[in-house]
């Protein structure tokens, strides 16, 4: 231990530091990233086993189509219950129904995303060059070990960051993508639901309950 230079050992130290600033600098963005989704979702929320967004109303969207260019699917309502929806005017002006999108590639996919897991993919860079430089310069054996195993250990922790970076695309053809004949079955059955039961709106239920 002795033998252990002091610019080795601050060498090392740098070089762990840096990794955990890569990290944080990627698990900030990511939580930002998802913050700013739920903000914009309005109340709705997503149910992956059901592949379908739920709004606050209790109505299901289900998948309509996938946009190939920006790698979203998009969600949307049936018109017929959408524009019968008692909290229409604050949900949506489009008498289609509402419609909601969702990225299908995993984190990193926009280009804000990856931008910030660039820089902590750089960050991840220095930390494995700062020990590794040092080598040449310390003089004893035990602090060339020393920095020449930090800056492997951290080279082989920053590899996760590094294998998502790249852009992984989805397989557009495993997208559900509804054709109009299905479109206008899903509204007729819709209709038909609607004519023989009451209204199942949330904010209905509310006003029942409030009475």
């Amino acid at each position: 231990m002795s033998q252990i230079e002091v610019m080795a050992w601050l060498a090392a130290g740098y070089g762990v530091l840096l990794l955990g600033i890569a990290y944080a600098i990627d698990l900030l963005a990511r939580r930002a990233h998802h913050r700013l989704i739920g903000d914009r979702s309005g109340g709705f929320v997503y149910h992956e086993n059901h592949d379908a967004w739920l709004c606050p109303e209790d109505q299901w969207l289900y998948p309509q189509s996938f946009d190939p260019e920006n790698r979203v699917m998009r969600y949307r309502g049936l018109p017929l219950v959408c524009n019968a929806c008692p909290v229409k005017d604050t949900c949506t002006a489009s008498n289609d129904g509402r419609e909601m999108r969702r990225a299908v590639d995993p984190w990193p996919a926009s280009e804000a995303a990856r931008f910030h897991r660039g820089i902590a993919c750089a960050v991840s860079v220095i930390a494995v060059i700062w020990p590794a430089l040092t080598a040449l310069v310390v003089t004893t054996w035990p602090s060339q070990v020393l920095v020449l195993g930090v800056a492997v250990l951290v080279a082989g922790a920053s590899l996760p960051l590094w294998s998502h970076l790249r852009h992984s695309p989805a397989d557009p053809m495993g997208a559900v993508v509804r054709t109009l004949d299905q479109t206008l079955a899903d509204r007729e059955a819709a209709a038909a639901a609607l004519a023989r039961r009451r209204s199942s709106y949330a904010s209905d239920r509310r006003e029942i309950d409030a009475n």
